[in-house]
Formats: structure tokens, sequence, C-alpha cells
């Protein structure tokens, strides 16, 4: 074979075969294949599509890349959960410790952030002397005996995306349908999970910016799941503003554990409500949607999923004591109030916009080489509906010295759009695909 003749195939809308398709994946990830002509591949499938059953052998080849990691030895009900990427979106941080107080297992591998917002691991160093690097022994004990554990992502786990995802970012095929479900389902079939419950966000904040676009995403996602064999949900959810109030790791952090310690009601805990929900009914635990929410609410109020979540990261070196007093973890020198220069109802938040404003304070990376100030970030006091009075705060700055913060208020200002008519808030779970 040659990659030319591949690529010139799909430019002109042809079909690739199987063959076609795991020869191209194993030569790309060998080196053989150079990133030129990747490059030239993923824009003609950018614009020329993949079938189901080519997007199906290309996450199955992108799976047979590297390593798979063997869940044969955790006992119960095995489940993942993956999110498209969003502002706020500090999920697993409270949707793990929820399911392992009903029995579910999380064997969940996470990353760091690169762009506005940091990712789970940056979220979780939030807490002193936290880490997830450990052997695969350690990791596999602490998903038996606490319910779940997160670690880092490996390099011997699915190599291929590790080199695509790189080389899509920076040729603007990051979007691409086929080659987003390759890359969120080659990683967790490898991850071993009986059970995959996926949050595809939709709105200004998310890659799919309309209903009608992340809904494709989402049925593409569980079907190439049904083809593998595996029981994939799809949630598709709103990302036209951030998810929560805080933006900002070590302040996510803290939202998180409110809601674990039942202070917070919001659309985070309506997500992993319905989140835990499916993956409660999909493995059998629950019998129906009410009764996997009531199991799922009982372990907040119990304080069942703090004590989860305090032993786990007591288990992964950090200091549990922050759990509880969640004025150890990191606090930006610097507090203040982002006033509204008029009055009015919130139409709309620019949810890339107010990441950017956590981005600029030092919450998040613009080079995988960047530090990151866990202590920095928004919380919003108003969200899409809300009435404003003149004067009143949009959202309070955590600063590092008070020349960010007054540059993060006039851009956190600029994020918001208010009107003088009430604005009717749309439903914030768009529907469920299974």
């Amino acid at each position: 074979m040659r990659m030319t003749d591949l690529i010139e195939k799909k430019r002109d809308g042809g079909e690739l075969t199987t063959a076609e398709i795991r020869w191209m994946i194993e030569g790309y990830t060998k080196g053989d294949i150079p990133d030129y002509q990747m490059s030239a591949m993923c824009m003609a499938i950018y614009f020329r599509d993949m079938t189901e059953r080519e997007t199906y052998d290309l996450t199955m080849a992108m799976l047979d890349s590297g390593d798979r990691i063997d869940l044969s030895g955790v006992e119960g009900v095995k489940a993942d959960k993956h999110s498209t990427g969003g502002v706020g979106d500090k999920t697993s941080l409270l949707l793990c410790p929820m399911l392992a107080a009903c029995g579910v297992k999380m064997a969940k591998l996470s990353g760091r952030g690169l762009g506005h917002t940091g990712g789970t691991i940056d979220k979780l160093e939030s807490f002193a002397g936290f880490s997830t690097s450990m052997s695969m022994e350690t990791f596999l004990r602490s998903v038996n005996e606490n319910g779940f554990a997160i670690a880092g992502q490996t390099g011997q786990l699915v190599p291929a995306d590790k080199k695509l995802y790189a080389l899509r970012d920076v040729t603007g095929t990051v979007p691409s349908m086929p080659l987003i479900v390759g890359s969120i389902l080659s990683k967790k079939f490898a991850a071993g999970a009986d059970i995959i419950v996926l949050d595809v966000k939709c709105g200004s904040g998310a890659f799919m910016q309309t209903e009608e676009d992340a809904f494709g995403l989402a049925r593409l996602l569980v079907e190439v799941g049904r083809h593998a064999g595996k029981k994939v949900v799809a949630v598709v959810t709103d990302m036209d503003e951030p998810l929560g109030n805080a933006v900002g790791n070590a302040l996510e952090v803290k939202e998180a554990l409110a809601a674990l310690k039942g202070e917070y009601a919001g659309d985070l805990l309506e997500l992993c409500m319905t989140l835990g929900g499916e993956i409660l009914l999909s493995g059998g635990i629950a019998p129906d949607e009410a009764s996997a929410r009531a199991m799922l609410q009982e372990a907040i109020d119990s304080g069942a999923a703090l004590s989860r979540f305090e032993r786990f990261v007591a288990a992964q070196g950090g200091d549990p004591a922050a759990v509880r007093d969640t004025s150890l973890l990191p606090r930006a020198p610097v507090v203040i109030e982002a006033s509204s220069r008029r009055a009015g109802y919130v139409r709309h938040i620019d949810a890339h916009g107010v990441g950017i404003v956590s981005m600029h304070l030092g919450g998040g990376r613009a080079t995988k080489e960047d530090d990151i100030d866990l202590s920095v970030g928004v919380v919003l006091k108003k969200k899409v509906g809300d009435h404003v009075a003149l004067g009143e705060s949009l959202g309070t700055i955590h600063a590092a010295s008070e020349e960010a913060a007054g540059e993060a208020v006039m851009l956190l200002r600029g994020c918001f759009e208010l009107t003088e008519e009430p604005v009717h808030r749309a439903p914030f779970i768009k529907g469920v695909v299974r």
C-alpha cells in the first residue's frame, strides 16, 4: 500500500477498507508514515467524513496500537465516564465517589489540561502531596478497596491517539466526528470498563456548537460502542455557559466538595445524577431511573460519597484534612468582585470567554510546559436567566495580583450579555442516546 493512494481515495470521497485503515494507523504509530501525510489524511477525513464502519475500524486500529488494562481482577460492575470538554467541568470529582458509594468500580485515567482550564489531574493536585503516578498493581488495588482511583494516562495506552491528537490540534481537524470518536472510544476501550457513559457537550463552549451536531456525535459514539460489544450511553448537555459556578482548579475542587457535602444544588449535581443514573441502570444496580437517583442522593445525604473521596485522596498521597476543611486548599491573595455596570437579565454567558479569564489569571496552560496557579479563577454569582441589579456582582475574581484581578474584571464583564426582558433558561440536559 501507499499512503498517497489512500489520501487520494479519501480526498475523492472513497471508503477505506479495514485493511487500509489498520495499515495506516500501524504505520503512523511506528513512524513509517510522516506527519505531513497523516495531516493530509486528517483533513480529507474532516471534509469527506467516514462511514460508521470506517469509524469503527479506525477506533479498533487505534485501540490495538498499544496496551490494554485488564480489569478482570476488579470485583463488581466496572464503569467509566468521559466528557467532550467544557468550562468548569469538574464532574469526575463528584461522580466517582457517588458511584463508588453505590457499589460501582471506577478505574479512571485522566490527563492534564491544555488551554483555558486545568485537567482533572491538575485539579486534584490542589491537595498537597496528591499523586496520580502509581504502578498498575497499586491502581487496581485502590479501585478494589475504595471503589475508584484516578491515574495519569500512560504512553503505552493507545499511542496512536497520542500522536494523532497532537497532530489534529495543530492542523485544524479536532472537530472531525470520526476522529473524535476514534480518540475517545479507543482510550475508553483500552481502559477496560464494561459500561461507558459519555457527556457530549453542545453550545458556544463546546466542540459541537449545535444540538444537531452533538446528537450526531452521540449516536455515532453509541453505535461504535455497540459494534465493539460495549454498553455505551451518551448524554447531550448544554455548554452555552460554564458548568457549575467555579472555573479554576482549587475553586472547582471546593465546588465539588460542597456538592458532596450536600451544600450545592445546580447543573453540576444534575449532570452527575443523570450520568450516574445511566451507569446504575446499565449495570443492573438500580431497577429504574427514580431508584437510581435515590441511591445517588443517599450517597450524598449519608456522607458515604464524601468519605469515599476522603479515602481516595489519602490513598493517593494527598492531605485528607483538606476534604473537610477547604481552607487548606490553595487560596489566591487577591479576591475582588466583578460588579455589573447595568441591570438586566442574563441572556448569555460566553463559556469560552470565562475560560479565557481563568487562563489569563494563570489557571490554564498556553503550552504543555506552562505552570498552573491552582489558586486562581472565577466563581460566577449569576447564571443564565438570573436578574442582575446595577452594581451587583457577576462573579468573584481570585487572582495573584491586583493588576491581574483588575484586567480579569473587565474581561468577565464582557462575557455577560444582559437584556431587559426576562429570560427562559433552556433545559440543561438535552437528551440521552442509548
